[in-house]
């Protein structure tokens, strides 16, 4: 696994996290809390996420979107029609290729925000 600080894999996810919140809103999504405001088990998925990525610098999106689907399967999450916390239901909770091509665009996003901002931060 690569090295990076506890301090500086929080930096990371919280620009990865505020870069998700801007592509909601230009995507007419709805649009997760600020990272001030945003709940714990948040900011802890977010931040490992950036710890995974950095462990595996070549993946590609799909990757990623099974480790998150992974992680929510753990945790109880199943495929649902809409996203309910208390019910534990995610629409992506599918295949990456039956993912929305904006869904997938996202997970673009989050692997090159880290891979442009963890080099320097190593």
């Amino acid at each position: 696994m690569a090295k990076i600080s506890d301090e500086a894999a929080t930096k990371i996810a919280q620009v990865v996290h505020e870069s998700v919140r801007a592509w909601q809103k230009a995507n007419h999504q709805p649009i997760s809390p600020a990272w001030g405001r945003a709940a714990k088990w948040m900011k802890s998925a977010s931040i490992e996420a950036v710890r995974w990525r950095l462990a595996n610098p070549t993946a590609n999106a799909s990757a990623q979107h099974d480790r998150w689907m992974a992680e929510k399967a753990a945790a109880g999450w199943k495929h649902g029609r809409t996203k309910n916390g208390v019910k534990k239901t995610h629409p992506l909770m599918v295949a990456y290729r039956a993912l929305p091509e904006v869904e997938r665009r996202k997970d673009a996003l989050v692997n090159a925000v880290i891979d442009s901002l963890a080099k320097p931060m190593r």
